[in-house]
This record gives structure tokens, sequence and C-alpha cells, in this order.
């Protein structure tokens, strides 16, 4: 058995490799320093075919400068969690209709026409009517940082490196971000997943979980990272760049916004709010600045109305606000709830999660908004969880069936060291494949219910009802 382990100062790589050749057979674990990783084995014709490839996977390591160790006495790294700083509001209350406390300061948050989600830093995540029901509870390994959506998948980033797919009956891990990657913030389009790290890289990983490209910025502390069908836009604390979704090229780079904390996107313009107390609008074209919105504290979250109309912000001294497209100021409120890390417009609503867990509906429309700064605001809803509502965690367990029905048949096949996923059934032959990849087996077939075609580059996603064919 050989051990090695790569560790970098400020930030950077903090990772194990682990070779153990046993007989014809070779396994290899891997993962970040501290965790049990994820383990391989390959079998070989003869003992001296085995150990030849043992040597050559400890070479290519050591080439790139891991070096042996002693497990267990280097420490696993500690997970970044965002610096909290949040004071009360002094403004006029918010007409908030209604609350829900998720338990734990929340990052994550997507809404759309028929929940709201919401994810904290304990791992949990919480579906919610619009009406302010909580429908439903999911519990992912570790803290969650993000919930996007692309079409109709809703993905959640979590300080484990994975990122869990949530649109079926269970989370499944979809993506394995690298183990030295400290997720801040991520994108997704098309399946193609862009992220930003702590040590201010953004990378980029394919529909198969597949390794792109990344590109490292002249700062740190990435919070913002969007991604369209042409590109990639990252903000660090140095500055906000574009990258060409398909190879990294970059496009261009501007240090007009510099400190940055949070991101946004409309078709043409990209948000990047700052801890210069500011919002500013940057051109997808070019990186010009088209407008700059000026709040009264650090911005930790921004978001917009459709096409721009309207642009929100929530700061640290825990107030939310708005300004028209070309930066005046309409009006500032208190959230009476903490500081919001991220918000969301939806149907004259603004739907925020904060420092202190809550998720929280604010009513955004104009009659509310005039009530509001006149001193008149309903008496917030506080909604709570049923105690009878189940916990659904991480699984890989496959429900077993022998009738085909309507589904569509997949099967597992090797490419060299990769496990590619194709589909059997007639008529996709040409089409790829995203499937959970903890249930990937050598030579498997698997039957999939309410399988879906989507975008660009043609790529079929396996998800829904998932079940083993035998």
């Amino acid at each position: 058995m050989t051990y090695l382990e790569l560790s970098e100062d400020g930030g950077g790589a903090h990772k194990f490799y682990e070779v153990t050749v046993t007989g014809t057979q070779v396994a290899i674990t891997y993962g970040r320093i501290g965790e049990s990783g994820q383990s391989k084995v390959t079998s070989f014709p003869t003992e001296a075919k085995a150990r030849a490839a043992a040597a050559k996977k400890i070479a290519e390591k050591a080439r790139k400068g891991y070096a042996p160790a002693v497990r267990g006495v280097r420490q696993r790294r500690a997970i970044t969690r965002r610096a909290i700083t949040s004071t009360r509001s002094t403004a006029q209350q918010a007409p908030v209709l209604w609350r829900f406390d998720s338990g734990a300061s929340a990052f994550g948050i997507f809404v759309d026409g028929e929940r709201c989600w919401v994810g904290n830093q304990r791992g949990d995540v919480y579906t919610v009517s619009h009406s302010g029901t909580v429908t439903g509870r999911f519990r992912l390994p570790d803290g969650v940082k993000c919930i996007v959506a692309d079409d109709f998948w809703i993905y959640a980033g979590c300080d484990d490196g994975r990122v869990y797919d949530l649109s079926g009956k269970v989370p499944r891990a979809a993506y394995e971000i690298a183990p030295d990657v400290d997720i801040y913030w991520l994108d997704i389009h098309d399946g193609v997943l862009g992220v930003s790290d702590r040590a201010g890289r953004v990378t980029a990983i394919d529909y198969e979980d597949e390794f792109q490209w990344a590109r490292s910025a002249a700062g740190d502390s990435a919070w913002m990272v969007r991604c369209d069908q042409d590109s990639v836009y990252f903000g660090h604390s140095g500055g906000v760049a574009r990258y060409d979704i398909a190879g990294g090229a970059p496009v261009w780079e501007t240090k007009a916004a510099d400190a940055v904390l949070f991101g946004w996107q409309e078709e043409h313009s990209v948000y990047a709010g700052t801890g210069r107390q500011t919002v500013h609008r940057l051109a997808k074209g070019d990186g010009r600045v088209e407008a700059v919105y000026r709040c009264d504290g650090a911005v930790y979250s921004c978001a917009t109305s459709p096409g721009g109309r309207h642009v929100f912000a929530g700061d640290s001294h825990s107030s939310v606000y708005c300004f028209d497209a070309s930066g005046e100021r309409l009006w500032k409120l208190g959230t009476g709830c903490g500081s919001a890390f991220s918000m969301q417009f939806l149907d004259d609503r603004l739907y925020i999660v904060t420092t202190d867990g809550t998720l929280a509906c604010i009513d955004a429309s104009e009659a509310a908004i005039a009530a509001a700064r006149s001193g008149s605001v309903p008496q917030p809803v506080d909604v709570k969880a049923a105690a009878s509502l189940e916990v659904v965690e991480p699984s890989i367990v496959l429900e077993t069936t022998s009738e085909t029905g309507d589904g569509v048949v997949v099967e597992c096949v090797s490419e060299g060291e990769r496990l590619r996923v194709r589909v059997v059934s007639p008529g996709y032959e040409t089409w790829n494949v995203q499937f959970p990849k903890e249930i990937r087996e050598a030579g498997a077939r698997y039957l999939v219910d309410g399988v879906r075609a989507a975008g660009r580059g043609g790529f079929y996603r396996a998800y829904g009802d998932i079940r083993r064919l035998l």
C-alpha cells in the first residue's frame, strides 16, 4: 500500500491518493484528507501488470506534487463558512407576509411557480408553498451553499464537495467537484456546471461529471458565478470576468466591481453585489458598467424583476432595497429577520433567505410598499414544519422490475477509465446520458421512467423514478 498526500497553503489542494496492490487487483482510493473518499478496484491479467499499473499511477501523482505521508497525521481542513456580520436595520419594517425558520443560517434559495426551496448550513432543504405551507424536507450530508435550477431540474451545492439533484423522489449525487475545490457558489446551464470557490477559481464541469476547464483569478473568495448558453460570468475579490463556456477562453475582465459577494443575471446584463455597498450592472457583451445601485451596507445579495425593470438588494444591516433600472433608489426597508444572503423576485413578491435561517416572503407590490413606508404592515405568519413531515436523505438504492413498459432502457459501458451511459431503446442512439454516478455499474442496464430530453449539445438526463432492469 502506498499513501500520498498533497496539501497546499492558502486554501489550495488538500487531498490524498492511496494505491493498494492485492495479487492481480489494484485498489485506488482518493478524496479530501480526513474523509473516506472514493474507491475503484481494477483487475489485471497478472500480478506483474498490476504492480506496473500501480507504479505508473504513483509516479503520475508524484509528478503533480503528491508526497508519501502517514494517514491521520494531517487533519481535515475546516470547511469555509461565510463570515456573518449582520446588524439590525433602522429602516421601517418591510411587509413580510410569512416567514419560516429553517433552523440554521441559510444561503440556498430557489423559487418557481410551484414552490420555494430553502437550504441551510446544516444540510436541511425544505420546500414551502407560496401560501406558506412546508411541503417537503431533504437532509443532505453537509451545509448547502446554494440551490439552482436547470430547466426542470433542481440542484443543491454542498460543503461536502458534491452537487445533489433534488428533482426525483430522493436526492442523488449528480456531480462530484474536485476534492481541492471548496465550493462558494455554482450555476448550471444545459447540464454544464460552473463552480466558483474559496481560492478564486472558476471550474466548468460537463453533464457527465467530467472536468472541462478551470481559470484562476487575481483575487479570492469567488462568490459569483452565472452561466448562460455562451459564457460563464465570474466575480471575486478582484473583479468580474467573462469566459467562453465551451473552452474557458477569456472574453473580458473588469475591476470596476470588486469585492464581489453575490451575482445575478438577466439576458443582456450581469449584476455584481459588492462589499463596497454597491450593485454594479455590467453589459454581458463587453463588461462596461451600465448602472450602479448604491446601498448603505455591504451587499450580500441582489436580484431583479423580469427584464431588470427593478433591482433589489440586501445588505449586512438587515435591510432590503429597490431601485429602478437607472439606479434611483425607490425604497429601503428592514427585514426583521436578519440580512438576506440570497433572494429572488417572483410575481410582486421578494423571497429572501437570511443570516438567521429564515425564508421570508415580502409583499413587494406598490400598494404594500407604500403602506409599509407609512408604517402599516401586516402581521407575518410564522410557518412551522409538521412534526410528522418525512425527512428524505440521499440514496443509491434502486427499485427493481422486469417490465420495461413505456420506460427507456440505458446501459453503462466502459470507455477507458470512464464509465459512460448510453440509451439502448430505439430512437435515442445518438444521445448521451446524465445518470446518478454512484449507481453506475459496468455492464449494467437500467430502466428509467420520466426521462426527458434537454437542450443544446444533445444529452439525455436520466432522472426521475430510476429502477434497475434485471
